[in-house]
C-alpha cells in the first residue's frame, strides 16, 4: 500500500475558491452567455494574461489546446472532481469546449517569479526531473504537448498541490505513470521539484 501524506495548503486554497467563486457563481446561472463573456469569467481566477495570481489556482496560459479540452471536458463530465469548476463547464457542449481551451491556449505562457533563485533548490530539483525522466513526456523545455501540461513558469503552489495529490492518489492520471513516478520521491522532495519547474526558463 502506498503511504498518503496530508495535503498542506487546504486553507489557503479552500480560500483561493471562496474569493474565485464571487466572481463566478453569478455566470453559472445563466448558461447561455456568450462564450467570450464566460471565458472572461473563468480567467478572473486564473489570470486573463495567462498567469494566475490566486493561491493554488493554475496558469493556464501557453497549455497544449488538446490538454486543455480534455480537462474542460472532465470537468464538465464530473470525471475530474473541482465542485466551482464542475459548476462552471456546465451547459458547454463539445464545441464550445473546444473553442474555449483554443482561446486558452493562445494566452501567453507564464512567466518564472521574479527575485533570487535558490541555485540549491534549483539543482536539486533538476536532479530529480532528469531522474525521474520528467521531460520525456513533458518536452525538454517542461511546455507540453498533445494531452501533456505544461510545467514551465506554473504556480509553485499549485505544482506542490498537484505532485502531492498523484503522488497519494486523490488525483487520477490517464494512466497509472504519474502516482508511479511520483512514488519514488519522498513527500519532502516534492518543493523541490516544484520550485524547478516553477522557475525553469
Amino acid at each position: 500500500m502506498r503511504p498518503h501524506f496530508p495535503l498542506p495548503g487546504a486553507r489557503a486554497l479552500g480560500h483561493g475558491i471562496a474569493a474565485c467563486a464571487l466572481v463566478l457563481l453569478p455566470a453559472v446561472a445563466n448558461a447561455a452567455d456568450a462564450l467570450e463573456t464566460r471565458l472572461a469569467t473563468c480567467l478572473a481566477c486564473h489570470g486573463e494574461k495567462g498567469q494566475s495570481a490566486v493561491p493554488e489556482v493554475p496558469s493556464l496560459g501557453g497549455q497544449p489546446v488538446f490538454y486543455l479540452t480534455v480537462q474542460l471536458l472532465l470537468f464538465r463530465d464530473r470525471l475530474r472532481t473541482v465542485e466551482l469548476m464542475n459548476k462552471m463547464m456546465q451547459g458547454f457542449n463539445d464545441g464550445d469546449l473546444r473553442k474555449m481551451a483554443d482561446l486558452i491556449s493562445k494566452l501567453p505562457a507564464p512567466q518564472p517569479p521574479g527575485g533570487v533563485v535558490d541555485t540549491d533548490r534549483m539543482e536539486r530539483g533538476r536532479t530529480l526531473a532528469a531522474q525521474n525522466r520528467c521531460n520525456f513526456c513533458h518536452q525538454a523545455d517542461y511546455s507540453g504537448g498533445q494531452n501533456v501540461p505544461r510545467l514551465a513558469g506554473q504556480r509553485e503552489d499549485y505544482l506542490v498541490k498537484t505532485l502531492r495529490e498523484y503522488k497519494n492518489d486523490t488525483r487520477r492520471g490517464y494512466d497509472a505513470s504519474m502516482a508511479d513516478v511520483l512514488y519514488s520521491i519522498s513527500d519532502e522532495r516534492l518543493p523541490d521539484l516544484a520550485y524547478f519547474l516553477a522557475r525553469f526558463r
